[in-house]
C-alpha cells in the first residue's frame, strides 16, 4: 500500500492551493483519512481528519479556511485550502488507516509529505 501526495508549491498569502492524496496497492477498505502538517522546527500537527463516512474534525487553526472531501471509490482524499497565511507553510502529510484484507486490523499509511510554502 502506498499513499502519494501532491499539490503543494509556493502561494501568495490570501491565496489557495488543492492538495490530492491517493492510496494505492491491495486496498478491502480505508478508514479514517487525514491531513497533517509539520512546520520547520515543530512537532507534526493534525489539519483535519474524515471518516469513511464523511465526518470531519478540522483543528481550530484551519476552520472556515481549509476543506477536506473523499471519493472512497477512488480510495483518495483531497484538502482545498484557502485564504492561506503564513503559518500555514509547512510540509502536509496525507494519514489513512487501511485495511488490506477482509478480517484484518487497520494500519497506518503516510504519504511521503508535500510542501506548502506561503509567502509573498
Amino acid at each position: 500500500v502506498q499513499l502519494q501526495a501532491s499539490g503543494g508549491g509556493l502561494v501568495q498569502p490570501g491565496g489557495s492551493l488543492r492538495l490530492s492524496c491517493a492510496a494505492s496497492g491491495r486496498i478491502f477498505s480505508i478508514n479514517d483519512m487525514a491531513w497533517y502538517r509539520q512546520a520547520p522546527g515543530k512537532q507534526r500537527d493534525l489539519v483535519v481528519t474524515i471518516t469513511s463516512g464523511g465526518a470531519t474534525n478540522y483543528g481550530d487553526s484551519v476552520k472556515g479556511r481549509f476543506f477536506i472531501s473523499r471519493d472512497n471509490a477512488k480510495n483518495t482524499v483531497d484538502l482545498q485550502m484557502n485564504s492561506l497565511k503564513p503559518e500555514d507553510t509547512a510540509v502536509y502529510y496525507c494519514y489513512a488507516d487501511i485495511r488490506q484484507f477482509r478480517y484484518g486490523t487497520g494500519r497506518t499509511y503516510w504519504g511521503q509529505g508535500t510542501l506548502v510554502t506561503v509567502s509573498s
